[in-house]
């Protein structure tokens, strides 16, 4: 038996036990883990079957005129310091392109051999950085009260968190509150996500949550203003109440939301009793997706309810927080490209960019417009991708080097939900011909002049865990599996912020809806989070059929088309789909669960255009507009 845990790109980060049997690992939750307290989510059985899968990459691959051909270790390796010596001259002709698809210290470190390199990086996400940069700016750091505080609550309002598909422990969180009579109020577009999980459900328009959470601040402050500490604890409070009053009725015309959902809200908002805030990261995924998070944050600030216990807002933490790593301010890369918009970089970087490292993500899969974006990377004079599986960013490659999984390597993980910080030990050998990602890069720095060196594993584990927020040594950590960092359980107590002057920042505008011209796309395409997989970790026997994309009835009887096969089709081309009739759906939208392969007939990211939101450089997935074609059309 091993305890180790869970590295995928998932906020619970689960403390696991992996166990050896008849039919090869077993995987469970740790029972003796404070918050995984004996149980973990589906998705593990799906990375077990990935690591014994027979479509496994087992030997680096390299393309010869057209064709993959297997070849060894050293000549992979020589191919890769001899293509780095061509273009060390330029070192920023050299891209890195990492992901989150397998998190950790010592997977981290190829962002240091890159940086030593002086290569080009990305900036911006694909996935959650306008929400923190939204915080960030809000509360002068990304913090909030520890994830087991929200039982302290007397009401949960979750904007916009999926609670039947994400986070399988926030979900067992939420079922303690109702269980107990705690009611569980839920905004979002979709009532899908709800299900089994509110007392009350509130529908809104998609990207629209700012505009009803302006209108519940202007409902709670007309009931009982502002706490004098609260208002003292804020910079430029008159500013932003100005802002407030001229805002009127076409709040709610922007979100449509009613009166009664206000009232609903503010008799929670402005009460006596704490109510903690849950903020789902789709709501960011919006062009106004950082105002989206700062009027939810303002709300909950104004009301009294950041800084006490079982209120505050939970947006998210850093995953790498706890660690100590101080390579992250002492190196960096040449320059930086815009990851969600990278087809367009590539083609107006100067200098060009001539060679590519891609690994953890699937940019050909994942990134806006990743037709273009795998045309861009196959354009490029040598492209390498890290993977132990053929996915669409692998089949642009020139050539691809097989690595190790989860659990077939040792690494320290933190999680963006709690606390606690856990050893992913290694709990089973990674098949033979397969290479830990430190290794590829320790013997490809080794054969370069002059050399490009790592810390090794050992000394990069212990110097991670000398963090001013852990007590704990490696030892520790590989004997029980665990420790908390030392934050207290509230955020924010004394309402004292992260800013230098300890101020709470609040929005200084508040954007009208994006205009949009229905021109034949009528629909609003949602690519959402999928309950089976992590991202496109899918393997090809799971993606047979056809994707299905889910529409309100009313919303297929109005555009005369049946459930069944039909087209999805935005500006930027159409995907063959199925059609299923769903009630729960916002009758504006067309709900696609993200993943499948562009290869094997999924990619709905093809056909989604790159718009960027207002903070944090993120692609703006749910802005793309749709319609719907029956088949033959």
């Amino acid at each position: 038996m091993t305890i180790t845990a869970c590295t995928l790109d998932c906020p619970d980060a689960c403390s696991l036990v992996a166990e050896s049997g008849v039919d090869g690992l077993r995987l469970r939750g740790n029972p003796d883990h404070p918050f995984t307290r004996g149980f973990a989510c589906p998705k593990l059985d799906v990375h077990r079957r990935r690591q014994i899968s027979p479509h496994r990459l087992r030997s680096p691959r390299l393309k010869v005129d057209g064709r993959w051909q297997d070849i060894s270790w050293d000549e992979a390796m020589g191919l890769c310091a001899e293509k780095i010596a061509l273009y060390r001259d330029e070192p920023r002709s050299i891209l890195h392109v990492r992901g989150s698809g397998n998190r950790g210290v010592i997977k981290a470190l190829s962002n240091l051999f890159f940086r030593r390199l002086g290569a080009s990086g990305l900036h911006g996400s694909l996935c959650d950085e306008a929400g923190i940069a939204a915080c960030t700016e809000d509360f002068g750091c990304l913090r909030t009260n520890d994830i087991s505080d929200i039982l302290n609550t007397s009401a949960l309002v979750n904007w916009g968190r999926d609670l039947a598909r994400g986070s399988v422990h926030t979900a067992a969180l939420v079922r303690a509150l109702r269980k107990k009579g705690v009611p569980v109020l839920t905004i979002a577009p979709g009532e899908d996500t709800a299900k089994g999980f509110t007392d009350h459900f509130v529908r809104v328009r998609p990207g629209t949550d700012r505009f009803l959470a302006a209108a519940v601040l202007r409902e709670v402050l007309r009931r009982q203003g502002i706490a004098p500490e609260v208002g003292a604890a804020c910079r430029d409070l008159a500013g932003f109440e100005e802002l407030l009053a001229g805002c009127g009725p076409e709040l709610l015309e922007w979100c449509g939301a009613t009166p009664a959902d206000v009232a609903l809200l503010a008799d929670h908002y402005a009460g006596p009793m704490p109510v903690a805030t849950l903020l789902g990261w789709g709501l960011q995924r919006y062009c106004f997706g950082g105002q989206n998070v700062r009027f939810i944050n303002a709300l909950a600030m104004l009301s009294g309810q950041v800084g006490r216990s079982g209120g505050g807002t939970y947006y998210g933490l850093s995953s790498m927080a706890n660690f100590e790593l101080p390579w992250k301010t002492e190196t960096a890369y040449g320059r930086t490209l815009l990851m969600p918009d990278l087809a367009r970089e590539l083609r107006r970087a100067d200098p060009p960019v001539r060679m590519a490292w891609i690994e953890c993500i699937n940019p050909a899969n994942q990134f806006p417009e990743a037709a273009e974006v795998a045309r861009a990377l196959a354009g490029l004079d040598f492209v390498v991708v890290a993977d132990a599986f053929m996915t669409d960013t692998a089949e642009v490659a020139d050539l691809i080097l097989p690595v190790a999984l989860m659990l077939e390597q040792e690494d320290v993980v933190g999680s963006f939900l709690h606390e606690y910080v856990q050893l992913s030990a290694k709990a089973v050998e990674p098949p033979q011909g397969v290479r830990t990602d430190h290794r590829i890069l320790s013997d490809l720095g080794a054969r370069l002049s002059p050399p490009v060196t790592l810390p090794g594993p050992e000394e990069a584990l212990r110097q991670a865990l000398g963090s001013s927020t852990l007590n704990g040594s490696l030892e520790e950590l590989r004997s029980r599996g665990y420790v908390r960092s030392t934050h207290g359980p509230v955020a924010f107590e004394g309402l004292r912020f992260g800013h230098a002057d300890g101020l709470y920042r609040l929005p200084p505008r508040l954007d009208p809806p994006m205009t949009t011209m229905d021109d034949g796309y009528p629909l609003q395409l949602l690519t959402l989070i999928n309950r089976r997989f992590v991202h496109s970790q899918i393997l090809p026997e799971d993606q047979t059929g056809e994707p299905v994309v889910s529409v309100h009835p009313r919303t297929l009887e109005g555009l005369g088309i049946e459930p069944g096969a039909g087209w999805l089709v935005t500006a930027l081309g159409r995907l063959a789909v199925l059609f299923a009739a769903d009630e729960s759906m916002h009758p504006d939208c067309a709900v696609y669960r993200r993943g499948p392969w562009g290869k094997l007939g999924g990619g709905v990211n093809r056909i989604i255009g790159f718009v960027e939101t207002d903070m944090g450089g993120v692609g703006a997935y749910y802005e793309q507009r749709c319609r719907l074609e029956r088949r033959g059309q």
